[in-house]
């Protein structure tokens, strides 16, 4: 399969602009593609791991991945698939968050010479008004921009003259491309695809009709029960170490659903064509083993995390089946255990029915006395049963946490204060 053939398969593909130019473009000799990111944040998330993997996956095709790191956009706030206005960040705020964003883009993509890095503030930032309008704001209709999607769901709520301005922004981006790194092709999720072709428009006013440029969206991405991919509980799925552990991004990764786990195979690693089917056959005749979803939080951890990652993850899931996690880290522990219920332990030894009563894991004495004499208790990986028994803060973990288990599955943690 060639790389649009690939995208198809993958459920990666739903608008091309030009499919036949493209593969002509292709096969002639290596061009360049580019996925723009507005630092909004300190770090991407999976959702913006979307249109990567398709960026990634061109690249490994032979040719150039360019990424814009949004300093110029991220200023003004890109009114694609928002309801309101966004808030503006300071100029500081984007300009720090590119320079973190910049180490996870050269982590995923190398530092070879088919990936760059660009800052669209270096033309953007250059462009005076008076440029602005004359050079770029003559060639665009304002009755064709209001029809766009991106402005025409918003005009009834409002949509701002900076934010409308947007498209201008981004056609000026891939212009600047076109000419600086060879770019020939855009890749962006399906609410892009306004900005995409405002793009092509504007090179091909520029640059004469003939001028190769392209479009590339990817299907907006849901779970099976209809819910945006890439949200838990509310929280986005970082890939920023710090801000979501290997772990916690393992786990995700390992609990996706049977009904999903196939489509995310195909569109979040590099597995072969044979090798996705061989573990939808698995999914199907052996639902209970989650092999499919192992080999899914496998991969897409170690190309996020690299595979120390991945085996630390597993390594902690094992620690946690057997109940043996006497002897994880302090870090480890952060890792892990960071969403359980926690509470507040003084760092002096407590008797264990008054040590769990008062960290809330038990409703009465009597309860913690009846579950501790039953088993039901552990203590930093220790199954306790004598009632007499004392909780020491300091025994475990540094002196900065104390793990109970209640039950199998029942975690909570007491934060030493």
């Amino acid at each position: 399969m060639d790389f649009l053939e690939d995208l198809e398969w993958r459920g990666s593909l739903k608008q091309v602009t030009d499919a036949a130019g493209l593969r002509k473009a292709m096969q002639d000799g290596q061009i360049g593609a580019y996925v723009g990111v507005d630092p909004t944040a300190s770090s991407i998330h999976i959702g913006n791991l979307i249109p990567l993997m398709v960026l990634k996956r061109f690249q490994l095709a032979g040719h150039k991945a360019v990424i814009i790191a949004g300093g110029g956009t991220g200023a003004i706030g890109d009114p694609s698939g928002k309801k309101n206005e966004r808030t503006l960040l300071s100029l500081e705020q984007i300009n720090d968050n590119v320079e973190a964003q910049k180490k996870q883009f050269q982590k995923l993509f190398g530092h070879d010479d088919d990936f760059s890095i660009v800052n669209n503030n270096d033309w953007l930032g250059q462009l005076t008004l008076q440029e602005f309008l004359r050079d770029y704001g003559k060639l665009f209709s304002v009755n064709v921009m209001i029809k766009k999607d991106v402005v025409a769901s918003r005009l009834d709520a409002g949509i701002s003259f900076t934010e409308f301005t947007y498209q201008i922004l981004q056609g000026i981006d891939f212009h600047e491309l076109w000419r600086r790194e060879n770019v020939r092709l855009q890749i962006g999720g399906s609410d892009q695809w306004g900005n995409i072709t405002s793009g092509i428009d504007l090179i091909h006013t520029l640059e004469g009709n003939d001028a190769p440029a392209f479009g590339v969206t990817i299907p907006l991405m849901l779970n099976s029960d209809g819910t945006k991919f890439g949200k838990s509980e509310g929280n986005a799925i970082w890939l920023d170490a710090e801000k979501t552990s290997p772990y916690t991004f393992y786990q995700f990764w390992l609990n996706q659903d049977d009904r999903d786990v196939v489509k995310y195979l195909k569109f979040f690693t590099f597995l072969s064509v044979d090798e996705i089917n061989e573990l939808e056959v698995e999914v199907k005749d052996n639902p209970g083993q989650r092999l499919a979803q192992r080999r899914l939080a496998q991969e897409v951890t170690k190309f996020v995390h690299g595979q120390a990652a991945v085996d630390e993850a597993e390594q902690l899931s094992q620690a946690l089946f057997s109940g043996n996690i006497s002897d994880l880290s302090v870090k480890q522990i952060q890792s892990v255990f960071s969403g359980v219920p926690s509470f507040e332990a003084e760092s002096h030894a407590k008797n264990i029915v008054d040590f769990l009563v008062d960290g809330g894991v038990e409703k009465s004495k009597r309860q913690a006395r009846e579950d501790v004499q039953n088993g039901a208790i552990t203590i930093n990986g220790e199954k306790v049963t004598d009632v007499a028994f004392e909780v020491d803060p300091q025994s475990h973990y540094e002196g900065q946490y104390v793990l109970v288990r209640r039950g199998k599955k029942k975690y909570f943690l007491g934060i030493v204060k």
